[in-house]
């Protein structure tokens, strides 16, 4: 039976996705919404919720008059491109062990470009982290974290930076990162990132440029991260709009 946290949605979805991801159902049909409901002890509500999740992200498909597939392709999607998760979980959904080393924590003037992003002046102090994300042990992306001093308190200790940062602020910040604007832009590594990611100089990268807001649209975070992507591959789905 299923407990109340997270959301039964929540659970009755990542039950689902378990099982399909396991090979648990017969020639890849999904049961009926009674059966699922009855299994795992939900309203019939929370099934058709929970499998209308799975079939956003293409996880399955529906098939008018036969019922509710598996789609095998959609299975390769490892990471939802607009949902924000942690670059541990994306290296672990590529089948790899993550870990991470913090290769420096600064406290510096924020300057121009930064300020402008985070909407402060120019000589408010920034906390700048470099982190660096491994795959069994090889890296895989490199991130730039950059945001107010003023959001975490002097005490807070370096070694803690390992966490996901949106964790950081939710626990440590008083700040909920709600959401980014995110741009994909190509990049070529430089000799210094080529040497931090353990590749040739001017391999062509893939970088994600991000601003993260928090609650009340503000910026909290500007965030710049480089992949790459013959380890890691971001997929989506694109549908025709209706």
């Amino acid at each position: 039976m299923l407990k109340r946290n997270p959301s039964l949605t929540d659970q009755a979805k990542s039950t689902i996705k378990s099982r399909i991801v396991n090979d648990e159902y017969v020639n890849g049909r999904i049961p009926s919404e009674a059966i699922l409901a009855d299994e795992l002890q939900v309203s019939r509500t929370t099934i058709r919720d929970a499998l209308s999740r799975l079939e956003n992200e293409g996880a399955i498909y529906r098939k008018q008059g036969a019922g509710t597939f598996v789609n095998q392709p959609g299975l390769q999607i490892k990471t939802r491109l607009e949902e924000i998760w942690s670059y541990e979980d994306v290296i672990a959904a590529h089948g790899y062990t993550p870990s991470t080393q913090i290769l420096a924590v600064r406290r510096e003037m924020a300057r121009k470009e930064t300020a402008v992003s985070l909407q402060i002046d120019p000589t408010d102090d920034i906390i700048r982290i470099e982190k660096l994300f491994l795959a069994d042990d090889q890296p895989v992306i490199l991130a730039h974290n950059h945001f107010a001093a003023e959001l975490l308190p002097d005490s807070y200790d370096d070694d803690n930076f390992h966490a996901p940062i949106y964790e950081i602020f939710e626990e440590n910040g008083r700040q909920q990162l709600t959401y980014y604007l995110s741009e994909i832009v190509p990049a070529i590594a430089s000799p210094q990132l080529a040497q931090i990611l353990h590749i040739q100089s001017n391999t062509p990268l893939l970088s994600f440029n991000e601003i993260g807001y928090n609650a009340n649209n503000n910026p909290i975070l500007k965030s710049i991260s480089y992949f790459r992507d013959d380890l890691l591959r971001l997929r989506l789905i694109r549908r025709k709009s209706n």
